[in-house]
């Protein structure tokens, strides 16, 4: 596989020489391939949001490369990276990050806004997409209306909506129930086999047991990585 993905030599800080500088990622350097599933693990505060900010194309890292393919995220405007954001990566957010009162379908289509497509076209694409995530018969209820897991693919099908190539999720798993978790687990396993890239921060150790490649961080820094043994991974169904 090839890699569509590429950090090298990554630092994130905040409040640079002051009193409350946060080094929040250290020299962090790692490949990602494209179709891949990705896992991201590591105490709280050990960098994984922050790093998935990063290969989102949420921010910019202080110093060194971030490639996606050949393109330097690092280098790129904010209407670049916006640019980015809209065609190539979908992102799930940990709170899932909804419009209250809207229903299903507008939080779905609101990517699709920018581009200029009618409201009708925006909406037929929207209802499709819930209906393949098993949503068919929630695309008008608001996000208070719905389970957490309901929520969720909303979140999901909204992150879908521009075709992506890489979908980013930072702690899937841990605000919804078990059987949510399950049905979680089958939208990435069919993702992937349509040849999205996967990248998640968690620490549930299903996923860790699913990823092809796992990377571990522990204050700001790349602890370790490596593919789950033989004898514990296994394909994500």
């Amino acid at each position: 596989m090839s890699v569509i993905l590429f950090c090298d030599g990554v630092y994130k800080t905040y409040n640079p020489s002051r009193p409350n500088e946060v080094r929040a990622l250290i020299d962090v350097s790692l490949e990602i391939e494209q179709g891949s599933f990705t896992l991201l693990r590591g105490p709280s505060g050990s960098g994984k949001t922050t790093l998935l900010g990063i290969l989102g194309a949420l921010d910019r890292p202080s110093r060194g490369r971030v490639l996606l393919d050949d393109r330097d995220l690092a280098r790129c405007s904010g209407d670049a990276l916006a640019t980015v954001r809209r065609r190539r990566i979908g992102f799930v957010f940990q709170n899932f990050n909804l419009l209250p009162r809207l229903p299903a379908w507008e939080n779905v289509s609101i990517p699709l806004i920018p581009t200029g497509m009618a409201e009708q076209d925006r909406r037929k694409k929207a209802l499709s997409l819930l209906e393949k995530l098993g949503l068919g018969d929630r695309t008008h209820h608001a996000p208070e209306e719905l389970s957490g897991g309901e929520q969720q693919r909303v979140a999901i099908a909204r992150a879908l909506i521009n075709g992506p190539d890489v979908i980013i999720l930072d702690e899937p798993t841990s605000n919804i129930d078990a059987e949510a978790s399950s049905l979680l687990m089958q939208i990435l396993a069919d993702l992937q086999r349509e040849g999205k890239t996967i990248i998640a921060s968690s620490h549930d150790e299903d996923l860790f047991h699913r990823a092809d490649r796992i990377f571990e961080l522990r204050r700001g820094a790349l602890a370790f990585s490596r593919a789950p043994s033989a004898a514990l991974s296994r394909p994500l169904c």
